[in-house]
């Protein structure tokens, strides 16, 4: 996992570092987060985020469950003399209370959430935020499915992200409409073993987040078709989010 964060080629895990570049401007230069901003970075994985925000000014705090990434995290804001905390913590039991000016959680990661984690998580972030904080978050929108590679298909590969060896990895993709909800399922099998691997994803518009999140005492101040401030439309692939607390 740490490796696909770091891969410049790929998505996997993490954006390509100029469109984190570009995110992370974006969200300056829109008055999202400002320099001396206090900022919970939620999944913050190996820092790519949270080593930018810190160069601009902002004391950031990032929290994880992966070991490997966070002691790469915390490797690299040594190495570069920055102030970042990180934690080891599944963000869903995080109990912070009234000290962050925003929040951010990148790549889709709350609508890998069922509803009632997503419920739990946006408590949570609401109770860490200073009184009128911002939520800033992406998710993926129902029009996903028609995107480039979403289709059923099969592949033969000497390493990468499932495996270290030779490995046949066959993708299958489960439509639920009526709920909003798709699966992603990996069977992967080399010599030794076969697992399944199955990814949920709901996919929202700002008409169907907008009940959980004023549920949850936030009010949407900005949308957008990504986090890299493009304008949204209704028909984009991802919806970018920055929701106030009230």
């Amino acid at each position: 996992m740490l490796e696909a964060h770091l891969d410049p080629l790929h998505e996997s895990a993490s954006r390509r570092l100029e469109t984190i570049d570009k995110e992370v401007g974006h969200l300056f230069s829109s008055g999202c987060v400002k320099p001396g901003d206090k900022l919970l970075d939620l999944g913050c994985g190996p820092g790519l985020y949270a080593s930018r925000f810190a160069v601009a000014g902002v004391k950031v705090t990032g929290v994880d469950i992966s070991e490997r990434s966070l002691n790469y995290a915390i490797t690299q804001a040594r190495k570069n003399n920055q102030d970042i905390e990180y934690r080891r913590l599944n963000f869903l039991d995080m109990d912070y209370a009234g000290e962050f000016d925003a929040a951010v959680q990148v790549f889709g990661e709350v609508g890998t959430l069922s509803d009632e984690k997503r419920s739990v998580l946006l408590a949570k972030v609401h109770r860490a935020l200073k009184p009128r904080g911002l939520f800033i978050f992406d998710v993926t929108t129902p029009s996903i499915k028609m995107a480039p590679g979403q289709q059923n298909r099969w592949y033969l590969a000497n390493g990468g992200f499932w495996r270290p060896g030779l490995h046949l990895t066959m993708e299958l993709r489960f439509d639920y409409p009526e709920a909003n909800v798709f699966v992603n399922q990996f069977i992967v099998i080399d010599e030794a073993d076969l697992t399944v691997y199955r990814i949920w994803n709901h996919n929202y518009t700002p008409e169907t987040i907008k009940p959980a999140l004023e549920k949850a005492g936030f009010r949407i101040e900005n949308t957008w078709n990504g986090l890299d401030g493009a304008p949204y439309k209704a028909d984009g692939e991802w919806l970018a989010i920055a929701a106030r607390k009230k």
